[in-house]
């Protein structure tokens, strides 16, 4: 599991673009804005001052110092790039470089969220290289935090019942309430104990620990019924079987 929240830092030389991208983060539950900056040369500065950062949103068109010259002066540990630009062309230069990916203007969340969960899995892969591995902690998968309107809210896992996927939001339906969460539900499903939820839709993901009963592909959960999709089945009855 990643160390939340991933830390952003935003570089581009028009106010507006960078207004839309600090919204898009705030609107995701794991991301941090650590920094807005105009231009390249003051990235750079930011950089080779100490200053990190997990993912940097960069501009490609800058004047002094450009999108695209600005990586190789990065000191190390330089962050996950994803290249901001408005001429698609740029994505054959942006993927030379070594950017994880590139969003074209105006950016949708849709395609936000596409761009970060890639940087999430980039940094799964390299985790075991970058650390040993952790010896487990029986309460760290108690709870997690997510993102509701403007505040960080705790989800204890023994009231959380399951997580439905809307749009491009997802709903956590508790014991006694249901909050609105601007995260995809694959974003949200590797934050989760797989000993204690499971994907039982391309919608739904389920703490199995709280079913109460199944029956005709349909799982009762307190007063709430939430459908077991076909494609996951099977996975899901083997789980079913070994609890």
């Amino acid at each position: 599991m990643l160390p939340l929240p991933l830390t952003c830092v935003i570089v581009d030389d028009n106010e507006i673009n960078r207004l839309t991208l600090a919204h898009l983060i705030e609107l995701t539950p794991d991301l941090q804005l650590v920094a807005s900056l105009v231009d390249g040369i003051e990235a750079l500065n930011y950089f080779q001052q100490g200053s990190q950062a997990d993912i940097l949103f960069l501009d490609i068109e800058m004047p002094l110092l450009s999108g695209l010259d600005l990586p190789a002066l990065l000191p190390n540990p330089a962050p996950s790039i994803i290249m901001v630009t408005t001429h698609r062309d740029f994505a054959v230069h942006a993927f030379a470089l070594a950017a994880l990916d590139y969003l074209v203007k105006p950016v949708t969340l849709e395609r936000f969220n596409v761009a970060v969960s890639r940087v999430r899995e980039q940094r799964l892969a390299q985790a075991p290289l970058l650390s040993p591995p952790a010896i487990p902690d029986p309460h760290s998968d108690a709870s997690l935090f997510v993102k509701v309107g403007s505040r960080m809210l705790r989800v204890n896992f023994d009231d959380l019942l399951y997580i439905e996927a809307q749009s491009t939001c997802s709903v956590l339906i508790t014991k006694g309430q249901k909050h609105v969460v601007y995260s995809t539900l694959k974003a949200l499903e590797e934050r989760l104990p797989l000993a204690r939820f499971a994907r039982v839709h391309r919608s739904y993901i389920v703490n199995t620990v709280l079913i109460d009963s199944v029956q005709d592909n349909v799982l009762r959960v307190g007063s709430h019924e939430v459908p077991v999709g076909k494609s996951y089945q099977d996975t899901f009855y083997r789980t079913l079987r070994s609890i």
